[in-house]
């Protein structure tokens, strides 16, 4: 076994979620990440833990979906018992097709959404990490030999992370006692937020591996004007790609794509919450130097800022403010390393990908 799965596996265990003797530990994986559950289950031996695997298989899950009407879809009670008596989840991608569910009609895939969101909303009382096992498929998404996709995941997630905390601090600061958020790229955007009152989350590895954004909480009604994505998204197995959404009050009043527009409105039509917004995160991770067609990765460069449709960042909403709710939670993403600035209460804290304290 490669010697970086296994120190993979270290940091997720040992950084990211901090597990102890006393610890129920899921690992929801797919086929493809046999490695890095391996090497998982030695590190939490060695912790005394108890691990259990959910195996994800596309191929399965596209079949079962094709076959389902969507009033049948219910949550499946037997996983929201088990995700009840759980006290980690380490969940992990790597893809064999990123289009497997692409033949899925998206109202299916809206409601399985919504049927998940109780067993969501338990994983989220969870100490829990997303990760990637850099995989063939995952590589040529990124346009990247399988080696190099695997020397750029195990760069980006392999970081002295207490520096990369103290340099994020620097955009805490501004952002927690601010007022409003401008972000202008383009002709194309022009979106204006209040996060009055709002609390500001500092990514330094813990819920993402790997990690590198700050990110907050939109007032649930006070999202105005209009943002064009400048990368595709990918919703079952299907991507949206020149997306672009106009707020009013809050909610997206008019969209648009250049391509599967009709996959981003099944999104917007998940339920209430999906037209409005639940963060906006901006990228710090000046590791992380390409787009690879990989969110996880992409949304944490430091030339980025995204956007998500649908349900609040919990720690981000304090117990005296409304959250806005939802079944989704759709990161989309805006590049903001040219003719772009963010403005925090008026002032220019990064204007060309470059923040004001670099």
């Amino acid at each position: 076994m490669d010697d970086r799965v296994r120190r993979h596996a270290e940091i997720l265990v040992d950084h990211c979620t901090d597990v102890t003797a006393d610890d129920d530990v899921l690992i929801r994986a797919p086929t493809p990440a046999a490695d890095l559950v391996e090497a998982l289950y030695e590190r939490l031996g060695e912790r005394g833990a108890r691990p259990t695997t959910e195996w994800r298989h596309l191929r399965a899950a596209r079949a079962y979906r094709r076959a389902l009407d969507p009033d049948d879809v219910r949550t499946a009670d037997h996983r929201l018992a088990a995700m009840a008596e759980t006290d980690v989840v380490i969940l992990i991608k790597g893809g064999e097709n990123a289009a497997e569910g692409s033949d899925v009609d998206p109202e299916k895939s809206a409601a399985a959404s919504r049927a998940k969101r109780p067993i969501l909303e338990e994983r989220l009382d969870t100490r829990w990490v997303i990760t990637q096992h850099p995989t063939p498929a995952d590589a040529q998404r990124a346009e990247l030999s399988t080696r190099a996709w695997e020397d750029f995941v195990y760069d980006a997630v392999d970081r002295d992370w207490g520096a990369q905390r103290r340099f994020q601090e620097r955009l805490v600061d501004l952002l927690e006692p601010a007022a409003s958020v401008r972000v202008v790229s383009g002709d194309d955007t022009d979106l204006r937020l209040s996060i009055d009152g709002m609390e500001t989350f500092n990514d330094a590895g813990e819920d993402n591996m790997p990690g590198g954004e700050v990110a907050t909480v939109p007032v649930v009604d006070s999202a105005e004007g209009r943002i064009a994505f400048d990368l595709p998204v990918t919703r079952n197995g299907r991507e949206i790609s020149g997306a672009r959404l106009t707020f009013e009050d809050g909610a997206v009043v008019d969209h648009a794509a250049e391509r599967n527009e009709e996959v981003l409105t099944a999104l917007l039509e998940t339920d209430d919450g999906a037209r409005r917004l639940g963060e906006l995160g901006i990228g710090m991770n000046r590791a992380i130097e390409e787009f690879t067609d990989n969110l996880l990765f992409d949304e944490k460069m430091g030339d980025t800022v995204h956007v998500a449709l649908g349900d609040a960042m919990s720690e981000c909403v304090p117990d005296d403010r409304e959250p806005n709710e939802s079944a989704v939670h759709a990161d989309m993403l805006v590049d903001v390393s040219e003719r772009s600035r963010i403005e925090v209460d008026g002032e220019v804290v990064q204007e060309n990908g470059t923040f004001v304290f670099e």
